[in-house]
């Protein structure tokens, strides 16, 4: 889901290895926040697996710009899906997942019959990058582009109108200061804990 230029995002999947793609543009779409793309993602598989449902839905653990990690449980809860979230590792073994999710200081292991939709982290997998063979063969996939219309999704109900938030303002960070400059004179040590202390931070 994405603006004409998302599409090089579905290029570069065919690219490693993705069998064909689907790219799901509209101008209504923009300004979606989390709540209205779920959505249209959900509207968009449900069409996508209208004679033959997905036994598994694999999305990022948040997007780039947000960060909010909000659509995938919302989009498992319109699907009406078990969902695992932050899997670092996956498995399948018949009509059911096993999921390791990695904390600071150890490990769940999480099971899940399917179908199902799986959040995954940047560890799941070793990065694969396209190559001349890929790049070629990817010419002749398929991309099908949908909009709103083909989905059933009345455009009130993405964009900013369907959102139930909104970003009002918007301003660039302060330029950071510059930082305070101990030298060493031999009293190092009680300046840095001078320092320290003034900030409140022992």
């Amino acid at each position: 889901m994405g603006p004409a230029g998302a599409v090089n995002a579905v290029k570069k999947s065919l690219q490693i290895g993705a069998s064909e793609g689907v790219h799901l543009s509209d101008d209504a779409l923009a300004g979606s926040d989390a709540a209205a793309t779920s959505l249209a993602l959900a509207a968009a598989i449900r069409h996508l697996g209208a004679d033959t449902p997905a036994d598994l839905i694999l999305t990022g653990m948040a997007s780039t710009d947000g960060e909010t990690s909000l659509v995938p449980a919302q989009l498992a809860e319109r699907l009406n899906l078990p969902q695992v979230t932050f899997a670092s590792a996956l498995e399948l073994d018949g009509g059911k997942l096993t999921a390791r999710r990695d904390g600071d200081t150890h490990a769940d292991t999480v099971e899940a019959a399917l179908p199902a939709l799986v959040s995954v982290t940047d560890q799941i997998n070793d990065p694969r990058y396209p190559n001349f063979k890929g790049i070629m063969a990817a010419k002749k996939k398929t991309i099908t582009t949908l909009s709103l219309a083909d989905i059933g999704v009345d455009p009130a109900q993405v964009g900013r109108a369907g959102s139930w938030t909104a970003v009002e303002t918007a301003e660039a960070r302060p330029a950071r200061t510059a930082g305070t400059i101990i030298t060493d004179e031999g009293d190092a040590g009680i300046k840095l804990v001078e320092f320290l202390a003034a900030q409140k931070l022992l």
